[in-house]
């Protein structure tokens, strides 16, 4: 969703110490605090919270509330880096440290759920940027947007890396047993925590979203583990992902969603500019792999494919049929999906 329908006409120019302001549509007042170091949060309004999925695009799902632009997890691949593009800012470093708070959000959610007019179809939470990245403790959003979603009687659901997601749980547990319907998954690349802390610097340990998974679990909720990206020639050896999916199933995990990395957009570059600095050797082969385009070819995913369905069924995950159905609908390399990312990918390694 795009920023210029959701400008608002007051700025607060005198609002804290250490204003800095930027030409953002909305804007309130931009705040830094030593809690943060390096980071400047633009406290924005917005005029509408749900975001409507475009119809070409093949996930299952119609409806997205995004609190936050921009993330703290700086995860090298993350597929939303291009949305920063939007607001005039770089999906680099900018991505990381310039992150955009919907501060009225739960309000104007609230509203929109309560409209005669709202259908109750399905919100997903977490499918740009993570809601329970670590700036959610500075600003509470998500409580008043369960909230606002539960109470309307909304199905929702949750995908984070974000073990804030720990103080929601009751919240979450008291929904089901009233009988909403909420579904939780937590995303998990690797279990090295090596290259977790190169590769995603501002995430949580492996470790600590395996406990994530087991308090979901603890709580009454099914969880599932979105293990994505699976990123070639570096966690998608047949050890790497049986230690992987060992330690899922040990933490409890209803069910196991396997993707493997795509690279749209500036995502490349960055990506790039990683692996030059970490894995050097990898460069050539990522450019045979990837070429022009954003997805692996056909070929590398028959190979996954080989090797994911055998340890998903060893580790009582099925044979990995609702795995590759869900590929289909949520990015692999389906048709729909190309439609949606219809922007050239340029040549950027």
């Amino acid at each position: 969703m795009r920023w210029d329908a959701q400008k608002t006409q007051e700025v607060d120019a005198g609002a804290l110490p250490g204003l800095e302001l930027r030409a953002l549509p909305g804007l309130v007042r931009s705040v830094r605090t030593p809690d943060f170091a390096g980071v400047t949060f633009h406290e924005v309004l917005c005029r509408s919270a749900l975001n409507r999925v475009p119809d070409a695009s093949a996930v299952p799902f119609r409806w997205t509330v995004n609190p936050m632009r921009g993330c703290l997890h700086a995860c090298a691949y993350c597929f939303a880096r291009p949305t920063h593009e939007y607001l005039d800012l770089d999906a680099g470093r900018d991505f990381e440290t310039q992150i955009v708070v919907k501060t009225n959000v739960v309000e104007v959610l609230r509203a929109e759920v309560t409209r005669a007019s709202w259908r109750r179809e399905h919100v997903a939470l977490g499918t740009n940027t993570d809601p329970y990245q670590r700036a959610e403790g500075r600003y509470r959003l998500m409580p008043g947007i369960i909230d606002a979603l539960a109470g309307s009687g909304t199905p929702l659901s949750v995908l984070t890396k974000g073990t804030l997601l720990r103080r929601d749980l009751p919240q979450l547990g008291d929904v089901v047993a009233a009988g909403g319907a909420v579904a939780v998954s937590v995303s998990l690349a690797t279990v090295d925590e090596e290259l977790q802390a190169a590769l995603e610097p501002g995430t949580p340990t492996p470790r600590a979203r395996l406990e994530l998974v087991r308090a979901a679990r603890d709580a009454g909720l099914a969880c599932g583990v979105l293990v994505a990206p699976v990123l070639p020639w570096l966690t998608d050896d047949d050890e790497h992902l049986d230690a992987l999916l060992r330690a899922v199933r040990d933490a409890g995990a209803t069910s196991v969603t396997v993707l493997a990395l795509h690279l749209r957009g500036a995502v490349k570059a960055v990506m790039g500019d990683w692996l030059r600095t970490h894995r050097p050797a990898l460069l050539p082969r990522y450019r045979r792999l990837y070429g022009d385009g954003a997805y692996v070819p056909r070929d590398y995913q028959r190979w996954l494919d080989a090797r994911v369905a055998p340890a998903l069924a060893r580790h009582g995950f099925g044979a990995g049929e609702d795995r590759r159905a869900w590929r289909a609908r949520a990015g692999g390399a389906g048709e729909a999906d190309r439609v949606e990312a219809a922007a050239p990918v340029p040549t950027l390694f």
